[in-house]
């Protein structure tokens, strides 16, 4: 069996929604409404967007993390694009749907590589922009869950957070004494000094947060 991840740019309400965001949508279909995992900063932004496209029925959230049962399912408003191309070349698609940056990943599965190749190459002659993030030959599917907790402990940190937390840990931030300052870990990442403590300070309250029902046990 292969496997391919297909990135589509700007297909959907969901991948809109995400565009100039750090958030990461995963959306899970059940016909007659969506299941979606929405992880970062911007949290409240898509809920606000799928309140307007579909509606909200019912949401569990936690900080800068959400999980939402839609009013309605987004196919019924907008046919499902990768659905057709994907029965066309006998390809089936592993949920969930994931949306980051203004663009839908979706991971397809084809007993013959060739049917991969032949959906993207529809794709492509129809006008849309799609990338191969990968495409591999799979012994086994690994399946994911939409977890609050994800994996049970660790939080989801939004690309940014990780890359400064990473490179504040790397360089010394946490050590006693310290050995950097949030000045030069900004200007490793790029960013103002006050954005740089901001990644930091939510990077820090999620970890925090994941991890003190185990340290109070």
């Amino acid at each position: 069996m292969y496997e391919a991840t297909f990135r589509i740019e700007g297909d959907g309400a969901y991948a809109v929604a995400t565009a100039g965001t750090d958030a990461a949508v995963e959306l899970w279909c059940n016909d007659h409404c969506d299941l979606l995992y929405v992880t970062d900063d911007a949290t409240d932004e898509i809920l606000a967007h799928v309140r307007e496209r579909v509606g909200v029925q019912d949401l569990l959230r936690r900080p800068d993390e959400l999980v939402v049962v839609t009013a309605e399912c987004l196919k019924r408003r907008k046919g499902d694009l990768i659905e057709s191309y994907l029965a066309r070349h006998d390809c089936l698609l592993l949920p969930p749907l994931r949306y980051t940056g203004g663009a839908k990943s979706c991971r397809v599965l084809a007993l013959d590589p060739a049917n991969l190749t032949a959906c993207y190459r529809d794709l492509i002659d129809d006008g849309f922009s799609v990338s191969v993030e990968q495409k591999r030959e799979i012994e086994t599917v690994a399946h994911d869950a939409p977890l609050l907790t994800l994996d049970g402990v660790l939080p989801d940190l939004s690309a940014r957070q990780r890359e400064t937390f990473g490179v504040a840990y790397d360089r010394g931030y946490y050590e006693i004494p310290r050995e950097t300052t949030t000045t030069e870990i900004a200007d490793a990442v790029g960013v103002e000094r006050r954005t740089a403590e901001e990644h930091l300070r939510r990077a820090e309250n999620k970890l925090v947060a994941a991890l003190i029902e185990y340290v109070r046990a």
